[in-house]
């Protein structure tokens, strides 16, 4: 089962303004499903980013792959009603997110937002005149990671770093191995700790995920990734450890500090291909530690959550770029069309 029919394209529209929200309720059902982002550019049309391609919204409620002087365009003032929006009118309480330039909405929706950077003491302190708002609509899809799981079987305790672009289906593929862990869908029932530095995983709203991470799973809302890796460590006793989107060398020291304590890490890092990967020198620090014995390549923004190779990190630091051969390119399924 997923939720890709139960109306998460019309909770991430909520905060598009009245004036054009209207337009996107009366979208097609089946382009509600594919929906991965609504875009929004001050005097641009609006748009809705699909797996297949990109759909511009006219002023007939209709969707076009080609622009036309019928384009519905997203005005000044709809930017501005659409920012209030995201920030539920409470712009100061989200200025840490905003100088990072998004916002996370309740279900896990990430808007990404563009403007004008406030600089105070070198560094951007916050947004003005805001040009652009990406929303990018959060899925639960139930079974998708069922491949993966099957594949790596007891190799998952020995950690898996899961590598792709952006829309390729990490997030995705994440929030349903931590499902499955801490629901005993797989085995026993397994102690995970999520920690959510952008709530997109668990999309926790006052306190109660709105994402369902399984029966035996703990969420860090907001700690940034190091520090909230050590925290559950300290606290929590967890035997997994998942987090989105790692990169940064306190992410490795803390990946490192994981595996001390015998917790099996699972976590996400942006790279299109084994070349990019290991061109990165926080990747390849990563998988220096031992942490991760696995890496899970992701096929792209076109079929996202399609598993192009899974690989033995030993392999890829020993045999370096462009030499290492798959463990495995067992086809998994997409996150649009689990096989």
């Amino acid at each position: 089962m997923d939720d890709t029919y139960n109306g998460r394209f019309d909770t991430a529209s909520k905060a598009v303004c009245d004036r054009l929200r209207r337009y996107l309720r009366l979208l097609p059902q089946d382009i509600k499903e594919q929906a991965q982002e609504i875009r929004l550019r001050v005097n641009r049309p609006v748009s809705v980013c699909c797996a297949n391609g990109v759909y511009f919204l006219n002023e007939n409620g209709r969707l076009s792959c080609r622009l036309d002087e019928k384009g519905l365009c997203a005005s000044r003032e709809d930017m501005e009603e659409t920012f209030r929006n995201v920030c539920s009118y409470s712009i100061y309480s989200h200025q840490n997110e905003i100088k990072n330039g998004f916002v996370t909405l309740s279900g896990g929706h990430r808007v990404g937002i563009c403007g004008t950077a406030v600089i105070v003491g070198g560094a951007v302190n916050g947004l003005r005149d805001i040009s652009s708002i990406n929303i990018r609509i959060a899925r639960q899809m139930y079974g998708c990671a069922d491949g993966i799981m099957r594949t790596l079987g007891k190799k998952i305790s020995q950690g898996v770093l899961l590598a792709g672009t952006p829309s390729s289906g990490k997030t995705t593929i994440l929030r349903d191995m931590a499902r499955q862990l801490a629901s005993g869908l797989c085995g026993n029932v397994r102690k995970v700790a999520v920690v959510d530095e952008r709530g997109e995983l668990a999309g926790t709203y006052q306190g109660v995920p709105q994402n369902d991470l399984g029966m035996s799973c703990d969420v860090l809302d907001g700690y940034p990734k190091g520090e909230g890796i050590l925290q559950a460590i300290r606290s929590l006793s967890p035997e997994f450890i998942i987090c989105d989107e790692l990169g940064g060398f306190a992410d490795v020291e803390a990946a490192a500090q994981g595996l001390n304590a015998g917790v099996g890490m699972i976590a996400s890092i942006h790279a299109g291909s084994v070349q990019e990967l290991l061109k990165r020198k926080q990747a390849v620090s990563l998988l220096e530690t031992g942490a991760f014995a696995s890496v899970v390549l992701l096929e792209g923004s076109r079929e996202p959550g399609r598993v192009a190779g899974i690989y033995r990190a030993g392999d890829l630091l020993d045999q370096g770029i462009g030499a290492a051969a798959p463990d495995s390119c067992r086809d998994v399924g997409g996150v649009y069309g689990v096989a």
